[in-house]
Order: structure tokens, then C-alpha cells, then sequence
């Protein structure tokens, strides 16, 4: 037979549920609950759709690293899977090892090869 709540039992009760409140209200204050409504649940990376238990893989990647830069309107946000999140940082981790320039920074010119360049022009030839 259940015990019967005291006052304190429900000032108890009321204290937890008002701090569970708190928390869900932080919660969704967060640059995370901020990206998921902004954004759609897919990555940026590798495209792939998320939803329901599966949206917990989903990230909320700092494009410029800084986890402190949480613009209102969410412009260094992207949303990347686990994987591709994990790939991101990587990439910066392995070009400070090797004491490369990081991603975005400088990079090789693109090639000026041209291997269909002249196609249109062989292909008139054989009309």
C-alpha cells in the first residue's frame, strides 16, 4: 500500500519538477536544439537523412572551431553525422601533425589540364 506524501514529499517533488523544467527549457536554449530547429535533420557532408533515435548521431559542427561562436542566426553551424564530424576534426588534427595548412587555408592551384577541352571539335570532325 502506498505511503501517503508529506508536505516535504511534495515540496520535494514540486523542487524536481521545477528543475526538470529548468533543464528542458537549457536544453533547448542550447546551439544544439537551436541547429536542429533551423536546419534539416540531414548531414552536410554525407547527405544522409536523420530521425527519431537515429537524430541523436546527428552534430552540430563549429565551421571556424570555435565553440563559443554561436551567432543567433546559426552561420557557423553545420549539422554532420558522427562519421563526418569525426573526418572534420581529423582533418585538422592531421594537418597540424604533418604542418600542413589547415582545411580552407592555402591550397594547391587547381589543375589547368584540360582533358575534354577540344572534344566538341573532334566530334564535328567525324559528322
Amino acid at each position: 500500500m502506498p505511503q501517503k506524501k508529506t508536505g516535504s514529499d511534495k515540496d520535494r517533488l514540486n523542487q524536481i519538477i521545477a528543475e526538470a523544467r529548468r533543464n528542458r527549457e537549457r536544453l533547448e536554449n542550447t546551439y544544439r536544439e537551436r541547429a536542429l530547429k533551423m536546419f534539416p535533420h540531414i548531414c552536410a557532408r554525407c547527405g544522409r537523412e536523420f530521425a527519431g533515435k537515429k537524430l541523436r548521431e546527428l552534430t552540430v559542427h563549429h565551421k571556424d572551431q570555435n565553440h563559443d561562436n554561436n551567432p543567433p542566426d546559426g552561420s557557423n553551424w553545420e549539422l554532420l553525422c558522427i562519421y563526418c564530424h569525426d573526418e572534420e576534426h581529423s582533418r585538422y588534427l592531421n594537418a597540424e601533425w604533418y604542418d600542413a595548412p589547415p582545411p580552407g587555408g592555402e591550397q594547391e592551384p587547381p589543375s589547368t589540364y584540360r582533358p575534354f577541352a577540344d572534344l566538341d571539335n573532334l566530334l564535328k570532325d567525324k559528322k
